[in-house]
């Protein structure tokens, strides 16, 4: 009977044991606190207005906290590489425009915040694209894209605005430049309001800016686009031809925005944020919102914002490398 006692005893105490050493094996629920989304640009652009809506909905959900954090500087290039740099748990991630695909390709070696957007980074999701405007004056303006080109041809004074150097606008204007045979000026900003600010107040010729940053100034009928990329005209702008239309197809540039993580995020981590942000993209009232700062809605799974960067990786390299653009 003693025997028999012992041997129901340790059945039991090895049975209460396992749940105990089960535990750690057990995937940890995410998040487990406040998520900070990096935006390395000011506050105010397209990006950070993106991010704070997408910031306020994964609250809402995750019930934890997720702020937007702006960390400006180097084109983006500082905030991207602190992320980089981040535990990879999903609580650091990184919202950022195409240009974070083109800044490493632009910025002088040595800058101390090089990447490769291609293998430092966890894709989560592609959250949307915007068109590439170019914009005029109106009244006084260029009325439309030929007469553009004609001024260039004659007026070496002609002059474009850009949000800064390597940004994708910077880029579709040199290919533009090149496929028309001119040399319209670059002028670069650092940001879109003071370009904007010139452009209305005719120091620059044309401006190649978002919908988003100009919204107020269209519907005022204060600009006049005079072209949109992409292979089809946009849904908010049917009146606006696209460069493929006017003969340039090279201006195929198509500008996107994407969540990023560290590299070496737990796939599990990767699977719930991807969810999150694709059921966000769906309200309704965050589609009408990202429509409004001309961003039509995207998703998808992280593949999806891999093949985009890839590309752009790609892609850009050959025409940065063509067009010789360097930042400063």
């Amino acid at each position: 009977m003693k025997l028999r006692l012992s041997r129901l005893s340790t059945a039991a105490a090895l049975a209460a044991l396992l749940p105990v050493a089960a535990a750690p094996a057990l995937a940890q629920p995410f998040p487990t606190k406040t998520i900070t989304m990096v935006v390395a640009y000011p506050a105010g652009g397209d990006t950070d207005v993106l991010a704070r809506i997408l910031a306020e909905k994964l609250t809402a959900r995750t019930g934890q906290r997720v702020i937007v954090d702006n960390r400006p500087g180097a084109s983006g290039a500082i905030g991207a590489a602190g992320v980089m740099r981040a535990a990879p748990d999903g609580h650091t991630l990184l919202l950022a425009p195409q240009t974070m695909a083109i800044t490493p390709l632009v910025l002088r070696l040595g800058t101390g915040v090089n990447y490769d957007p291609s293998k430092d980074f966890t894709p989560v999701a592609k959250l949307g694209i915007n068109p590439l405007l170019l914009l005029s004056r109106a009244g006084d303006g260029p009325r439309d894209l030929k007469q553009l080109i004609d001024m260039a041809r004659h007026d070496k004074a002609v002059s474009y605005a850009s949000p800064g150097i390597g940004s994708p606008m910077h880029v579709a204007a040199e290919v533009l430049n090149h496929d028309a045979g001119v040399q319209i000026r670059h002028v670069p900003y650092r940001g879109v309001a003071p370009a904007v600010v010139d452009l209305m107040g005719g120091q620059i010729t044309v401006a190649w800016l978002s919908p988003g940053a100009v919204a107020q100034q269209l519907g005022t009928g204060k600009l006049q686009p005079l072209a949109v990329s992409g292979e089809r005209r946009w849904p908010t702008l049917p009146q606006v031809p696209t460069f493929a239309e006017l003969g340039y197809k090279g201006v195929d540039i198509v500008p996107w925005y994407g969540l990023f993580g560290p590299k070496g995020m737990p796939a599990s981590t990767v699977t719930s944020l991807n969810h999150h942000v694709n059921e966000v993209l769906r309200l309704p009232d965050v589609a009408e919102k990202l429509r409004g700062l001309g961003i039509e809605p995207q998703g998808g799974e992280p593949a999806r914002l891999r093949e985009s960067v890839d590309a752009d990786w790609r892609s850009f390299s050959q025409r940065v490398k063509a067009f010789s653009i360097q930042a400063e």
